[in-house]
């Protein structure tokens, strides 16, 4: 499991360096337009310079959620935008926040702004932050791909499959001091859909002196693995199997120099 933490303050090299060196492996950043503790290309830079990967939630107001579809379709239009306006890359994952305690009859309209916000989104794989409840409710509806659970509002269940988990808010649900900040801190299970802004390099086998070469992937060569997936992603049977052929063609993309396409 990949140690990580989520934060509202901006974090800067130094900073970020530290929780790199103690073990931590990404941070979690507010993705929005405005405010204190948005994310800026700057910090996005800085982050992956001092080695973390980042993990986008949008998040304006904690039951935003509860405007159903209307506000999704504006809220995924918004997160985009700014995802590219801080350099990440398309084709990775956008969260959006459910950050309060969902009831069994909000479930419908919560999900309604999942799906919404996912489509408007449509560059980027779209996830959900939330308790339990609304992890299930949206994974029933396949709302979206990504789940990260928080432990609160859960009465104690951990939901199987998720991708990230938040375990620990503090002692006052304030978040626990860690180098001057306030974090919660999360573990991951994989296929998070983090990002950094630093170039995809493929390292080649070390050369007959035992130095290790800086490689990058033939672009026709990619492009001929490509359309062989792409064969594979028109017969696919589910949307999930859809996503992966998407996902490893725009890593091919990546590793040789090639702009993604991030359309599903």
């Amino acid at each position: 499991m990949a140690k990580g933490f989520d934060c509202a303050a901006p974090l800067t090299k130094k900073l970020a360096k530290q929780f790199r060196d103690d073990g931590y492996v990404f941070a979690c950043r507010y993705l929005v337009p405005s405010g204190w503790k948005r994310l800026t290309k700057a910090e996005a830079a800085a982050i992956s310079a001092a080695g973390l990967q980042i993990v986008s939630v949008f998040e304006t107001v904690a039951s935003r959620a509860l405007g159903g579809r209307a506000a999704g379709l504006t809220d995924g239009a918004i997160a985009a935008q700014t995802a590219l306006a801080v350099g990440q890359p398309i084709g990775s994952r956008i969260y959006f926040a459910v950050d309060f305690d969902a009831s069994a009859k909000q479930m419908d309209t919560v999900n309604q702004y999942i799906k919404a916000a996912g489509e408007a989104a449509r560059n980027f794989r779209s996830g959900v932050y939330g308790s339990a409840a609304v992890i299930e409710a949206a994974m029933a509806a396949k709302a979206c791909t990504g789940f990260w659970q928080t432990y609160a509002w859960s009465k104690g269940r951990k939901v199987e499959g998720i991708h990230i988990y938040q375990y620990d808010n503090g002692p006052k649900g304030l978040g626990q001091p860690i180098h001057g900040v306030n974090v919660d801190l999360d573990l991951s299970s994989g296929d998070v859909g983090w990002w950094n802004t630093l170039p995809v390099v493929v390292q080649q086998p070390g050369s007959s002196n035992g130095e290790e070469n800086d490689y990058m992937l033939n672009k026709e060569d990619a492009n001929k693995i490509i359309a062989f997936i792409k064969a594979a992603y028109m017969a696919a049977g589910s949307p999930e199997s859809r996503e992966e052929f998407h996902r490893l063609a725009d890593e091919l993309r990546q590793a040789s120099g090639q702009a993604v396409e991030g359309e599903k």
